[in-house]
């Protein structure tokens, strides 16, 4: 089975994957990023400039090098887009409360759900795929990731997890840092914030997913139960490689 068909149950399954956000609009980040062995990519509509045609460029590059590929939708109805477009799945924004959720589940599901059906796109390999066979296979493999990023979500946390269809709860701690207003290093509530969305996700048997910047976040991360990491972005690397880049050349032309 290909990386990206069983995406979804080496999830459910608990591997540890690694990907990062793709914040610039063309194929070769996901080319380099798939090349490099990364287990996912997140194209982010949200906080870049992605539109569709964009997206489907990215999505390509994805399926040329078997990397499943998320899209951090800019609303509910970037879903169906993204999705016959070949994306694996969704990470879906302020995901704040359960009819929220249960709206992300039904936008991506066919069976018991309302997501629009053809086969003449890159999902569907352009009318390759039989019809019955597609939508099981659609709703078998899609991934719903809800991002917790409100204070208004911790209340019903629980609930939201337990959601069927959601398969992973994505912890948005920068938009909860913000909302907190706490400028402290390491800010109580938000820490008191990740610990009871991993608890939540953790009863409800659902996978963690977590933004790092690094190792240490990472080791914090797993111990509280988070599996799937994404790690900085194209344009993080991009830029920490040229920075060092930069430092150690001209560190070089001093010593000369």
């Amino acid at each position: 089975m290909s990386n990206t068909a069983s995406f979804r149950a080496r999830l459910h399954a608990g591997s540890n994957l690694v990907g990062t956000f793709l914040k610039t609009p063309t194929s070769h980040g996901t080319e380099i990023v798939g090349d490099l062995g990364f287990d996912f990519v997140v194209i982010d509509q949200e906080h870049a400039p992605f539109d569709r045609m964009a997206t489907d460029i990215a999505l390509l590059a994805a399926r040329a090098t078997d990397t499943p590929a998320l899209v951090r939708v800019s609303g509910p109805d970037a879903i169906l887009p993204a999705l016959d477009c070949g994306a694996s799945g969704v990470l879906v924004p302020h995901v704040a409360t359960v009819e929220y959720a249960r709206e992300a589940v039904a936008l991506c599901r066919y069976g018991g759900g309302r997501r629009g059906f053809a086969t003449s796109t890159r999902a569907g390999r352009y009318t390759a795929v039989p019809m019955w066979q597609h939508i099981k296979e659609r709703d078998e493999q899609t991934v719903v990731v809800a991002q917790i990023e409100d204070p208004q979500a911790l209340d019903q946390i629980e609930a939201i997890a337990a959601v069927e269809g959601i398969d992973s709860l994505f912890i948005g701690r920068a938009d909860l840092t913000s909302a907190f207003a706490d400028q402290s290093k390491d800010p109580p509530a938000v820490r008191d914030a990740v610990e009871k969305i991993c608890a939540a996700a953790r009863k409800c048997r659902k996978p963690i997913s977590v933004y790092i910047g690094g190792d240490t976040e990472a080791t914090w991360l797993r111990s509280l139960g988070a599996s799937m990491f994404v790690l900085s972005s194209d344009q993080g690397f991009l830029r920490a490689a040229a920075a060092n880049g930069l430092a150690s050349v001209r560190k070089a032309l001093t010593v000369a």
